[in-house]
């Protein structure tokens, strides 16, 4: 509910301060006093964009300030959570300031904030209708939402939801596995070709580095044993040991003509003798520990080159392979089982689509459902705002089905016996257009919980007993939730609990717009004078003292 409105510095309204109550509060005037002003600054508070030069001429800035009581559960907390601002307290205070040059600033619950965030609240507290309401009730894109509200079926739009979205996942996902599949298909032969070369060779985690090693190791062997050969060569009877034996030969010879003079030289060739054996047996040994087999090098080394060609083949490290091999063969596996699980997802998605058929028929039944009451509800409503001959219905056509459900939603109106039916927008006139909006904004109020709705001249184009039946309606709508009207019909304005009058005055030099609060003898008055005009004559006071009695 809207609490008060302060306005200070904007277009007409140098300061202004407004209580509001429950119920229905009546705003009336001469044409021209101001009263678009109000709405005007309270529009700009609720973050729309609006005229250009709100702000009073010769003022700094304009302000505008509105406060909100929040019950409990009132969806407007939702977004101040969302939003990080707290939501705890049983109000809500908006407040947006223009400079003169057109800057503006928001805040909500004195934290500075977006016209964005102005707006979605806006959504949930402020509805206005009019003659020319092009919003909700009169755009047929909202006339489902509306129908879904008065049907009250929230169950099951959130499983038509559900089932929508199940439907799209499951059909994304058999796309995604045919285009895969068609994808892999395309190269079935080079895959086939490169799992089988892979398996031919088999490469292992670690291969090339070990084969790597082994090879450094054979060819190192064989380079070590020709050195050592040469010195088995070299210590051989080509080599030190023949002439070594002929010298000790040669010398044990000559021993026997000189007694013990040749003894010590006999003993160090013997020793060297012993030695130099020792020394080609240990040569030998390592020789033939270092007797590397060609073959074997060259199998080693045909298969890391084998390893690496593959390698650079595609494109990756050779230790690598191995994992590629698996990845390919997942692929090809992928070809080979690809119908049967295309075949498997295609299942799904008939499954799913059989639930969301199945969702989107229950809510089509209950919209049905919803639109013989609705439609009944008018129909009622039109009969004491002296519209017996029109017909109301809510006309539902079949469309291609989404998270919403199968149905386009539009309301249709025909206003005279026999005359086709069309969209409301299109087909009625000004007054019956606002009889129309009234009427259904009685029959779907129950769903607008926590709105203030606005009437803008809501009553404009009717009189007499017409214009008092849609005073009656205010009234009862005003009993379910806060109800503002602009209005000029005295018949309406004598059902107001609160009443303002909004006057326009100058002093030569600045125009102003004032609003009053009424009490019981300015109400006479002020209806007196909306029945008489400018001349208030006592019949026009006793005709308004017998509305407000009314």
């Amino acid at each position: 509910m809207l609490r008060s409105l302060s306005i200070r510095n904007m277009v007409l309204i140098e300061a202004l301060d407004l209580d509001f109550a429950p119920g229905l509060n009546v705003l009336t005037g001469e044409t021209g006093a101001g009263k678009s002003i109000l709405l005007d600054c309270l529009g700009f508070v609720l973050g729309r964009r609006g005229r250009g030069d709100l702000v009073r001429a010769g003022a700094v800035q304009g302000e505008v300030i509105a406060e909100f009581d929040l019950a409990l559960g009132h969806p407007a907390r939702d977004i101040l959570t969302e939003a990080g601002i707290d939501a705890e307290e049983d109000m809500l205070l908006l407040r947006r300031v223009s400079t003169a040059e057109g800057r503006k600033t928001a805040y909500v619950n004195d934290r500075k904030a977006s016209a964005g965030l102005l707006a979605a609240l806006a959504e949930t507290l402020v509805e206005v209708h009019g003659q020319h309401d092009d919003r909700g009730l009169l755009d047929p894109s909202g006339h489902r939402a509306l129908l879904d509200a008065f049907a009250g079926h929230g169950d099951l739009l959130e499983t038509m939801r559900e089932a929508a979205g199940a439907e799209t996942a499951a059909a994304a996902a058999l796309a995604a596995a045919r285009t895969g599949l068609e994808a892999a298909a395309r190269d079935e032969e080079y895959l086939r070709h490169a799992v089988e070369e892979l398996a031919k060779l088999d490469p292992q985690p670690g291969e090339d580095a070990e084969l790597d090693t082994s090879r450094r190791r054979m060819q190192a062997a064989e380079r070590i044993r020709a050195d050592i050969a040469r010195a088995q060569s070299a210590l051989g009877t080509d080599g030190a040991e023949r002439p070594i034996a002929d010298a000790l030969r040669w010398l044990e010879d000559a021993a026997e003509h000189l007694p013990g003079q040749l003894d010590a030289p006999i003993a160090a060739l013997t020793r060297t003798f012993a030695e130099l054996a020792e020394a080609q047996s240990g040569v030998d040994t390592l020789l033939n520990m270092l007797d590397v087999d060609p073959l074997e090098l060259e199998r080693t080394e045909e298969r890391l080159f084998a390893l690496r060609a593959l390698a650079r083949k595609h494109d990756v490290l050779p230790d690598a392979l191995a994992e590629l091999a698996e990845e390919l063969t997942a692929r090809l596996a992928a070809i080979d089982g690809g119908a049967e699980a295309i075949s498997g997802l295609e299942a799904a998605l008939a499954e799913a689509t059989r639930h969301a058929t199945a969702a989107a028929e229950a809510l089509t039944a209950s919209r049905r459902a919803a639109a013989a009451r609705l439609d009944a509800a008018v129909m009622e409503e039109l009969s004491p705002l002296r519209m017996d001959a029109a017909r109301f219905e809510t006309l539902l056509e079949t469309v291609e089905p989404g998270p919403g459900g199968q149905d386009r939603i539009t309301f249709t109106v025909a206003t005279n016996p026999g005359a086709p039916a069309g969209p409301i927008n299109r087909i009625a006139s000004g007054g019956e257009l606002s009889r129309f909006l009234l009427a259904l904004k009685v029959c779907l109020s129950a769903r607008s919980e926590g709105l203030t709705m606005i009437f803008d001249e809501i009553d404009r184009g009717v009189g007499g007993a017409t214009a008092d039946a849609v005073g009656r309606r205010l009234h009862a709508l005003a009993d379910r939730a806060q109800v503002l009207v602009v209005t000029h019909s005295p018949q309406v304005a004598a059902r107001g609990a609160s009443h303002w009058r909004i006057a326009k005055s100058s002093d030569g030099t600045t125009t102003r717009t004032d609003v009053t609060a009424l009490g019981p003898a300015d109400r006479e008055a002020e209806i007196g004078r909306m029945l008489a005009g400018e001349s208030l004559t006592d019949e026009a006071l006793a005709a308004a003292r017998a509305l407000l009695a009314g």
